[in-house]
């Protein structure tokens, strides 16, 4: 791998934390597919990368299962019969996931239910509880 990759302006992950492999693939390909090695796996060293250390803890949230236990991320593409395609393919995708891994999620302000909500949950459940009541035994009273 002879490129950085760039996310955005401000982070750059350098070529020496990307290593690449062509592996054989699955899928579409003819008799091509049993010849050339066309599926690419493209893996970031989290250890190399320089990364501030929320984005990488993000980073690291986000892979899930693309997150070995060295602290690499694996991203496969097999999605075209061309490994030059599927190598930009990964690399791409491997750029959006270190991107959204940059925005800081939102915090959640706790509210409150309104005192109309409340009111209507509470009739619901009322209403719901005749409803049930009434399928009960029926008292056979006095005829």
């Amino acid at each position: 791998m002879s490129e950085d990759l760039v996310v955005d302006a401000r982070i750059t992950l350098p070529a020496s934390s990307l290593s690449w492999t062509a592996v054989r693939a699955s899928g579409p390909g003819g008799q091509n597919v049993n010849k050339v090695s066309t599926k690419v796996e493209l893996r970031l060293d989290l250890n190399e990368a320089d990364l501030p250390p929320a984005v990488r803890l993000r980073l690291e949230q986000l892979a899930g299962q693309r997150l070995n236990q060295d602290g690499s991320i694996l991203m496969t593409s097999d999605v075209t019969r061309s490994q030059q395609r599927n190598l930009e393919d990964a690399r791409e995708r491997l750029r959006q996931l270190v991107l959204s891994a940059t925005h800081v999620p939102k915090r959640r302000r706790p509210t409150k239910p309104s005192k109309g909500a409340v009111r209507r949950r509470l009739e619901g459940k009322s209403q719901r509880s005749e409803i049930k009541r009434g399928r009960g035994k029926v008292d056979g009273g006095d005829y």
